[in-house]
């Protein structure tokens, strides 16, 4: 199922407090350069229009939670939804989420990592260009700090089966720990956009949670 258009963002709109771009994240790895203070971080990768990023910053006040979005358009989406909302736990990075891990994000710095409905590439051939490879996979559990969680969605069964045989080959990450489907209080009481329109046309969602033991 392919994204909807956007709505045109709001030209008013500050967003240099909440849109980063790759070449301005800090060399070395520094949260207080990015947030203005030090807090447990949680990174979202592929943040598509920004829901969760604006739901679990509201909701968590003390947490940071950075979103990495690959499409620029959807990287500024996210941020100006971030600005509107005026939540200054929220950042969005444009760029290449698999690079900021691999490069930049630094051993047990991270509490949590949020991978929610990413491109299935459903051609065989093109299967290798999935986020949730061997060696992201990696890249989450050096990056998480004991206890801290991976949770793992996507509507595609074969791409939750064959992820989670990937981070039992790969990881040393406890689960799967099963999720429930929790009911929806209001219309946008859903982790994404994408979990909603799932939802609202009643199919399923797999999801998945993973934890780093000590």
């Amino acid at each position: 199922m392919g994204r909807r258009a956007l709505r045109k963002i709001d030209s008013s709109l500050d967003l240099s407090k909440h849109l980063l771009e790759f070449e301005q994240l800090p060399r070395p790895w520094n949260t207080e350069a990015i947030f203005g203070r030090i807090a447990p971080l949680e990174i979202e990768v592929g943040s598509g229009k920004g829901l969760f990023l604006r739901n679990a910053a509201s909701s968590q006040p003390d947490v940071d939670f950075l979103g990495i979005e690959i499409v620029s358009k959807y990287a500024h989406f996210a941020a100006a939804g971030l600005a509107k909302a005026g939540l200054p736990n929220g950042r969005v990075v444009s760029g290449d989420g698999m690079r900021i891990f691999a490069e930049l994000v630094p051993d047990s710095s991270l509490t949590a990592v949020h991978v929610y409905f990413p491109d299935p590439w459903w051609k065989k051939r093109h299967r290798k260009r999935r986020v949730m490879n061997e060696t992201f996979m990696q890249h989450i559990e050096r990056t998480l700090l004991p206890g801290g969680a991976l949770h793992f969605w996507t509507d595609v069964e074969e791409y939750f089966q064959t992820t989670l045989e990937l981070l039992a080959a790969h990881t040393r990450l406890s689960g799967p720990i099963a999720v429930p489907e929790t009911p929806a209080e209001h219309d946008l009481a859903y982790r994404t956009h994408f979990e909603r329109r799932m939802r609202l046309t009643n199919e399923p969602v797999y999801r998945s949670e993973f934890r780093k033991v000590s």
